[in-house]
């Protein structure tokens, strides 16, 4: 079966001395995801939680929790936490986070969080690594329905008071999870790619990619372009 082809999502240049001859919209705002996308990949985890859930890769962790009964899943809730408190500890910044956070900060860009993980990791994460940066709202497990749906980055949206949705947003993240959920939202999308994830680069939810957080900094600069989808 052919793919569908879509018209690239373009944002109006960051840097105000820059034109626009085409007349792209500007950004007005950018959701990122958590681990693997503000902090490096501890994917090791999620084996660790299968382990513990007795359930198979193929199977979604929080899918599978959210099926059981009380008081199993509030049981499985608290041994997935315990995984990630500990992991939590051992949390390593992605190259080019700060060199990104104060540049977008520089240009006035609204930041959200979009993550799967609970609060805890998140918050330790902000208060380590980007003490004084702003991100608002942040939606974690709490939030239902979870990525891949585009409803957390909608609720995103809205609070911003956004009139036409995701359609003014970027959805920065390292999975599947994260392409899906920018894409149904109606945003764009980069990929963080690394060794893992490769093959998500030419996914038809993939908008862009980049291999460290700072390049995105050249791409909103000139102008996003997301590439052509066919």
């Amino acid at each position: 079966m052919s793919r569908v082809k879509t018209t690239p999502r373009r944002f109006a240049p960051l840097d105000p001395q820059k034109s626009n001859p085409v007349g792209a919209p500007p950004l007005k705002g950018i959701v990122f995801d958590v681990d693997g996308t503000l902090c490096k990949p501890q994917s090791y985890m999620f084996s660790q939680m299968r382990a513990a859930l007795s359930i198979p890769k193929t199977t979604d962790i929080l899918d599978h929790i959210h099926s059981l009964p009380e008081p199993a899943q509030s049981q499985a809730q608290t041994a997935i936490r315990a995984i990630e408190t500990s992991a939590m500890i051992e949390q390593e910044p992605q190259p080019g986070l700060n060199e990104l956070m104060e540049y977008l900060e520089s240009r006035h860009v609204r930041m959200g969080l979009c993550t799967r993980n609970f609060d805890g990791p998140v918050m330790h994460l902000l208060q380590k690594f980007l003490p004084g940066k702003t991100f608002t709202p942040i939606v974690t497990r709490d939030f239902r329905p979870p990525k891949p749906d585009p409803a957390g980055i909608l609720h995103i949206a809205k609070a911003w008071e956004l009139e036409d949705g995701g359609n003014g947003l970027i959805m920065v993240g390292d999975s599947i999870d994260d392409m899906t959920a920018g894409h149904k939202a109606g945003s764009a999308t980069v990929l963080l790619a690394n060794e893992s994830n490769q093959e998500l680069k030419e996914h038809e939810h993939t908008g862009a990619w980049i291999d460290r957080l700072d390049e995105l900094i050249g791409l909103l600069e000139g102008g996003f372009e997301e590439r052509s989808k066919e």
